[in-house]
C-alpha cells in the first residue's frame, strides 16, 4: 500500500510547525520504500497535489479549538472538519471540499486519510521552536503516527 505521511504547517510560526516536526521525526524512524514522508506549507486545493496517487495518507498539523489544551493530540478523519464550499478563491477551500473536488475530477484519491492534530498555543509569533506544551507532545504524536502506519 503506497502511503504518505504529510507534515503541514509553517515552520517559522512557533506551534504551527508542529506537523512538520512530527513528520521529520517519523521519517527518521522509517525505512520502508512504500512510505513517503513529506512536508508542506500548502493547504486547501493545493494539498491535492501532494496526496493524489497514494492509497493511504496521514496528515499531521496544528489546530486551535475553543476548549482544547495546548499539546493535546487528536486523531481525526476528514469528516470531522466543518464542510463548507468556498469556490471564490483556492485559499478558502477546506480539506473536505478539496477532497470532494478531487473525487469529482476522478483523481486517484487516497482510500484512507487520517489526520493527527496537535492543539497549538501560539501560531502567530515568529519562532522555529514550539511552545513547551506542544514540544512535549511531539514524541507522543510520533508514536501515534507510527502505530497508525502498522495498524
Amino acid at each position: 500500500m503506497k502511503t504518505l505521511v504529510l507534515g503541514t504547517g509553517n515552520p517559522i510560526l512557533s506551534d504551527d510547525g508542529v506537523g512538520i516536526k512530527v513528520a521529520q521525526e517519523v521519517g527518521e524512524k522509517l525505512n520502508d520504500p512504500q512510505i513517503t514522508v513529506a512536508e508542506t506549507s500548502e493547504a486547501g486545493l493545493r494539498l491535492l497535489d501532494s496526496i493524489v496517487g497514494y492509497d493511504k495518507v496521514i496528515i499531521i498539523d496544528a489546530i486551535q479549538t475553543k476548549k482544547g489544551k495546548a499539546g493535546q493530540i487528536y486523531r481525526m478523519k476528514p469528516e470531522d472538519f466543518s464542510y463548507a464550499k468556498h469556490l471564490s478563491s483556492p485559499h478558502q477551500i477546506n480539506l473536505v471540499t478539496a477532497l470532494e473536488l478531487g473525487k469529482m475530477l476522478n483523481l486517484m484519491m487516497p482510500q484512507k486519510i487520517t489526520i493527527f492534530t496537535v492543539e497549538a498555543k501560539d501560531i502567530t509569533n515568529f519562532s522555529e521552536k514550539c511552545t513547551p506544551e506542544v514540544e512535549q507532545a511531539i514524541p507522543e504524536a510520533v508514536k501515534m503516527v507510527l502505530e497508525e502506519l502498522v495498524g
